[in-house]
Formats: structure tokens, sequence, C-alpha cells
């Protein structure tokens, strides 16, 4: 491996339950029910396949494509708004020596995240140094479980996907990861995901499989 490709949230960052948030706020303002049960669903997918989630719920008309891309960006408003509480200190120390052992090892570091809000959190977070690229929302057209997040920050780091490795903690992340061709790490829930080649407790543990 020379290359590893992180996931955002839930691996560097927590931005569940700021997600979690903006979606109860909009499906409170439909009169929709959402739980985070129903929250569970929607980690690791695009915003639009979120709300079509949330909107199984809706007993009422049915939204045109208009309608339903006002109200992602009501709920990304939202979102971004509550994540200007973020700072250096939202990133727990053990995430950010992590990141800096793993570059002075000198493997090279990406972001392969399906959030829009990407790079606006890795700048409140003052992360944003420690990656050679950063593949996200803007630039793909196809969210997880698809590869296209993955296969984008690998060629921007200029190396082959076999010679990356993904960190992910959503059961998509890592199914994506696998059919990019490239080693899946899994953390949290996506440590018990059956695709997954390597497992972590914690986040520190990489400097362990990657010496």
């Amino acid at each position: 491996m020379k290359g590893i490709i992180f996931d955002l949230g839930g691996v560097l960052v927590h931005t569940d339950e700021y997600h979690y948030q903006a979606w109860k706020i909009l499906a409170d303002r439909l009169n929709i029910y959402f739980d985070r049960t129903i929250n569970n669903r929607l980690r690791g997918v695009s915003r639009m396949e979120s709300l079509d989630i949330i909107l199984e719920g809706w007993q009422g008309r049915t939204f045109t494509q208009t309608e339903k891309e006002e109200l992602a960006q009501e709920k990304n408003a939202c979102y971004r708004k509550l994540l200007r509480q973020m700072t250096p200190q939202s990133v727990e120390p053990e995430v950010r020596d992590t990141l800096r052992q793993l570059h002075q090892r000198e493997y090279d570091l990406a972001v392969g995240s399906s959030s829009k809000n990407t790079k606006a959190i890795l700048t409140y977070t003052q992360l944003s140094g420690l990656f050679q690229a950063v593949s996200d929302g803007t630039n793909i057209t196809r969210s997880k479980p698809d590869p296209e997040v993955f296969l984008k920050a690998a060629d921007w780091l200029g190396l082959p996907p076999r010679e990356c490795a993904v960190v992910e903690d959503a059961p998509a992340g890592i199914q994506a990861a696998k059919s990019a061709g490239m080693l899946a790490v899994g953390l949290g829930e996506g440590a018990g995901c059956e695709q997954t080649d390597r497992s972590i407790v914690q986040l520190h543990d990489l400097l362990t499989l990657f010496p």
C-alpha cells in the first residue's frame, strides 16, 4: 500500500449528529415521522437518496424533482449552519496524530467522501493540510456504493487502485472500496462487514497495519 483514502464522517470527524438534526428539522416541518433508526439508513448515501428515504413517510402528494431539490437545499443550508460549530477541537487527538505519523511514514493520504461539504469541514477542523487529495460530492456523479469517489482520489494521488487502502465505517463505503479494487479497512459498523479485508477498533490501529 502506498496510499490511504479516508471517509470523512464517522472516520475522521463525527458529523452524524449534525446530519440528524438537519434532517429532523426538515422532517418535522413536513410533518413526517423521522427518528434515529431511519437516520441510520442514510449513512453513506447521497443527499438526494437520503431525501427519498425520508419521503417514504410522506402521506400526501408526490413531490416533483424541482421540489425535491429545493428540500435538499433547505436541509443542506441548515446542516452547513450547524457545521459552523466545528473547530480543530472537534477532531480527536488520536486522529490528528495518526494522520501525521502516516504522513511521516511517506504514505499518500486522501479523503474520499460523498459529502459536498467535505472541504468546508476540513477547513473548520484544520485538517486540510494533511491530505494530498480530496475527492468529494462536488466532483462525482455517483455516490457510494459506487467506487467513483475512491477511484478519483487514487487518480489524483497518482496511484493505481491496488496500491490504495480505504478506511470506512459504513457498509456502502466498504462495498465501494472493494468495487474499486482497493484494500477495505473497516472501522465501527464497517468493521463487521463481510467484505472488509481488515478490521480496526480505533484509527490509531492503522499504525500497526501500515508500518
